[in-house]
């Protein structure tokens, strides 16, 4: 049975795990990000952690600690990402530009502590797991569009049960038409953001997307992740669909297999 993600917090992050550094962005409250720096770093990437909850206000960074302790416990940097979300800002466009200004504050963060900056990989559950692909995208946006121009591009993406069909999340109405919700509209009502948001209508994208789902997952259904994958490996992009066992927050307990998995895709990454 999946851990609902307050036990993963009890288990993980009550228990003194938030000890990246908070560093802000933007002026907002929400406009931030934990750096977690190893002892050792054993790996050449760093890992942009992207926290899920149908992008509202309700759930935050503190979902995604427990990935980043675990993972800089391995060696890895890691990069805790918070954003604006629905009830504290956030929507279209801001959550789109907070994704964006996030990642590319790297540029900065690397310079200061010598890191570099040629394996970034974007980890993200669930909407987060949308707001990564669509990062991995940002280059082919047009001029003008939340988030093109990146400073900070991404070497891969590993998914975690992503929202990467967003037109047939609106149809389903999943989580009470969060996805209408989210971008202010139907797809009638604003196309063009649904072209620019949408990690399906970005496919083929020019750098690998891993999207693990577990068959079972009751919140966001497989067939969002087989759908993605389905389109980009017939537009000739890297993509790979990763099953995996359990549910949906299995996918962000550290102590999971579904985890597990998670760990060996990000050295896959760095590596190829």
């Amino acid at each position: 049975m999946a851990l609902c993600w307050v036990r993963i917090f009890e288990r993980h992050y009550a228990k003194g795990i938030m000890n990246g550094k908070r560093i802000s962005y933007g002026p907002d409250a929400s406009q931030y990000g934990e750096l977690y720096l190893p002892e050792e770093r054993s790996h050449p990437g760093i890992v942009v952690i992207i926290h899920g909850g149908y992008w509202r206000s309700r759930y935050g960074a503190e979902l995604g600690a427990p990935l980043a302790k675990d993972l800089s416990g391995r060696g890895w940097v890691c990069w805790n990402l918070e954003y604006r979300r629905m009830g504290n800002g956030g929507g279209w466009p801001e959550t789109f530009e907070d994704i964006a200004t996030g990642i590319d504050k790297l540029a900065e963060l690397a310079r200061e502590h010598g890191l570099g900056l040629d394996a970034v990989v974007a980890l993200g559950h669930s909407a987060g797991g949308h707001l990564a692909t669509w990062a991995g995208g940002r280059d082919q946006l047009p001029a003008g569009a939340p988030g093109s121009a990146p400073a900070v591009r991404l070497k891969a993406v590993v998914s975690q049960a992503g929202l990467l069909d967003l037109r047939s999340a609106f149809e389903a109405g999943l989580s009470n038409g969060a996805v209408a919700e989210f971008l202010g509209g139907t797809p009638t009502d604003y196309p063009r953001r649904y072209e620019w948001a949408d990690p399906l209508v970005q496919v083929p994208l020019r750098i690998p997307v891993y999207a693990l789902h577990a068959e079972d997952d009751t919140a966001v259904p497989i067939s969002q992740s087989t759908a993605y994958v389905a389109a980009a490996v017939e537009a000739g992009a890297t993509a790979e669909l990763v099953p995996v066992r359990g549910g949906h927050f299995d996918l962000i307990d550290p102590g999971s297999e579904a985890f597990a998995k998670c760990r060996h895709l990000l050295e896959r990454a760095v590596v190829e």
